[in-house]
């Protein structure tokens, strides 16, 4: 599968060099969240790369929820299910858990199905900056440190009516932020449409901290350097 190139396997473990997962952040995803850039400080491998690999060896269900509990850094080397029954965990040979993964339904191995659903999710999954979350903290008149903007991924779910498909796209339908102090939480839901009939939908769900009161000049220029670092990358 094209996942091939974005993770190395060792003695039925996974682990990942910091090419292969910015590789997989801006070419995939078109993610250019400065986590994933390789030279970050706090670089860790993207969630949307964790939840591919998923589908990859142990197959879509029909209801798929997710929970991310911990930050990946490259050279840490994870056991991934093969089969899915139920739930499992992605852990580290400390038993360190970083993703839990609970299952039902219908399940495919079908290879087209699964790229088909990880291209489309992924690619909506990182154009959450600035498409989708930028609007949403106008509305609710707050926004992220720009010194340190901190917007994690904490979980996603997805319920289909059938994994019959080869080809899906992912269209946003709410989204919505709540907050509770300095803290926010994004809701962004979804629908996922094959050959114009809507098979399913989905939430993702991202933690944003140190919010502060909503300033039209400072996102100006967080997003001017985000759309300046894009741009440089695809030269």
């Amino acid at each position: 599968m094209f996942l091939d190139d974005f993770y190395n396997t060792s003695n039925n473990k996974i682990n990942f060099t910091r090419i292969q997962a910015s590789n997989f952040a801006k070419k995939i995803a078109d993610d250019f969240n400065p986590l994933h850039d390789i030279d970050a400080k706090r670089f860790c491998v993207p969630g949307d790369l964790l939840f591919s690999i998923v589908l990859a060896k142990s197959g879509l269900f029909q209801q798929m929820d997710f929970t991310f509990s911990g930050m990946v850094s490259d050279g840490i080397e994870l056991n991934f299910p093969n089969d899915i029954k139920g739930e499992a965990s992605i852990t580290d040979d400390n038993n360190k858990e970083y993703m839990h993964v609970k299952t039902s339904g219908n399940s495919t191995k079908n290879e087209k199905t699964i790229e088909a659903l990880i291209r489309a999710y992924v690619e909506f999954s990182g154009h959450t900056f600035p498409h989708i979350l930028v609007k949403l903290m106008a509305e609710n008149n707050v926004m992220i440190n720009p010194a340190r903007p901190m917007v994690m991924y904490e979980s996603m779910s997805i319920e289909l009516e059938n994994v019959d498909f080869t080809s899906v796209k992912l269209i946003e339908s709410t989204s919505k932020l709540t907050i509770e102090g300095k803290r926010g939480n994004a809701c962004l839901a979804f629908d996922l449409i094959s050959d114009g009939i809507t098979v399913g939908h989905g939430k993702k769900h991202m933690l944003l901290s140190g919010l502060r009161e909503y300033c039209q000049e400072t996102i100006d220029v967080i997003v001017n350097d985000f759309n300046n670092t894009k741009a440089a990358y695809i030269k």
